[in-house]
């Protein structure tokens, strides 16, 4: 695994987020959290990095992936991460 882990962007108590929390964790991925402001026009941290203000949002530095939309990453990590993955 790289030494650099994953990012996730993310806000406190937002279930999308936490449906990727998950699946780093059953996948026992290392990831570092950054909490976005709650003000969608505010989240100019997000947007610079992948493009939108909606999270969660991830980077991936071993793959050079960056995405967002809660089901499209778990799909991501699962097919990338996951025994038996590309």
């Amino acid at each position: 695994m790289s030494e650099s882990p994953i990012t996730l962007y993310r806000l406190q108590a937002c279930p999308y987020c936490e449906r990727v929390v998950r699946m780093l964790n059953e996948l026992d991925l290392e990831y570092r959290s950054r909490y976005v402001e709650p003000m969608h026009s505010e989240r100019n941290v997000v947007k610079r990095v992948s493009g939108a203000r909606s999270v969660p949002a991830i980077v991936d530095p071993e793959t050079g992936v960056t995405m967002s939309e809660s089901a499209n990453i778990v799909e991501y990590l699962e097919s990338t991460y996951a025994e038996g993955g590309a």
